[in-house]
């Protein structure tokens, strides 16, 4: 008796096939080295443009190459004919200061922010009535208000904190009480059937929802404070990176701004990857909506 062959009727599958890990991974591995590779001729062709335009002007003032400030990071690291760092404080020092403000100001800037913005997104007339003051501080630049800081608060750390938490809050006000009212009117309607009460619809339902733009906010809010720390060292910033550039350009040091320039704009990107590292871990389901 011949057998007959089995023939599987269409669209039934026989079996799902061996999940491509292998392939996977290394095609996310070839995509990271893409990367990697295109930066770094990115940072090569960058280099290479910063040293002819040194050779051209042939102006340390104007612009020094690439190897004298690469000289001055040395200098400025460690202690050179007796002199620590530069004006007695090493670079890493600087940079900690500075760090540390942006921290406690950018903290109080946020709090504050999350705050007016949850009212403000959820109470009307607190919106209506402290959203033009929230834009009006929002326009203003930080040297606009720091003197009337410093003839109220002197020129210790407190005039510092109080501009870098002003130049924080409005960013992280305006993202969170734009957030907090586009929440879903039926997931609030529901939460509210199940018998949740205004803070529990607030920290069930409405933060959630918001927490996306809320990341936005404060990633600009940090961004802001950190660019606004220059400003805020102006007045008895050393030690301090932005006191440090301030000082440097009184006496033409080009070196020593371009350096500190690069501290502040190094360590911003990595607090910014740092801040979205956050943000992909409390809220995963950021776009996949």
């Amino acid at each position: 008796m011949t057998a007959v062959p089995v023939v599987p009727a269409v669209g039934v599958e026989t079996g799902p096939p061996p999940p491509p890990t292998r392939d996977v991974a290394r095609s996310a591995r070839s995509r990271r080295l893409r990367r990697i590779a295109l930066r770094a001729v990115a940072l090569a062709v960058l280099l290479a443009l910063w040293q002819a335009l040194a050779v051209v002007t042939d102006n340390p003032t104007f612009i020094p190459a690439p190897a004298a400030v690469w000289d001055r990071l040395v200098q400025t690291s460690t202690t050179h004919d007796g002199i620590r760092g530069y004006s007695g404080s090493l670079l890493i020092e600087h940079l900690g200061v500075s760090l540390r403000r942006i921290l406690i100001g950018s903290l109080i800037g946020v709090a504050a922010g999350l705050v007016l913005g949850v009212v403000m997104g959820t109470v009307p007339w607190v919106r209506v009535a402290a959203e033009p003051l929230v834009t009006f501080v929002r326009a203003l630049p930080p040297l606009a208000y720091f003197s009337l800081l410093i003839i109220w608060f002197g020129i210790d750390e407190t005039p510092k904190l109080w501009l870098l938490s002003i130049a924080a809050l409005p960013p992280v006000a305006v993202a969170t009480a734009s957030a907090v009212n586009a929440a879903p009117a039926t997931l609030v309607e529901a939460a509210r059937a199940l018998g949740g009460g205004r803070w529990e619809v607030i920290r069930d339902v409405v933060l959630p929802h918001a927490l996306p733009e809320i990341f936005t906010g404060v990633r600009l809010a940090v961004g802001i404070a950190y660019s606004s720390v220059v400003a805020a060292e102006t007045i008895n910033g050393v030690p301090g990176i932005g006191g440090m550039v301030r000082d440097a350009q009184r006496y033409s040091q080009t070196d020593v701004v371009v350096l500190g320039l690069f501290a502040i704009g190094l360590s911003g990107l990595l607090i910014d990857a740092l801040l979205r590292g956050a943000e992909d871990r409390l809220v995963p389901w950021r776009g996949q909506g």
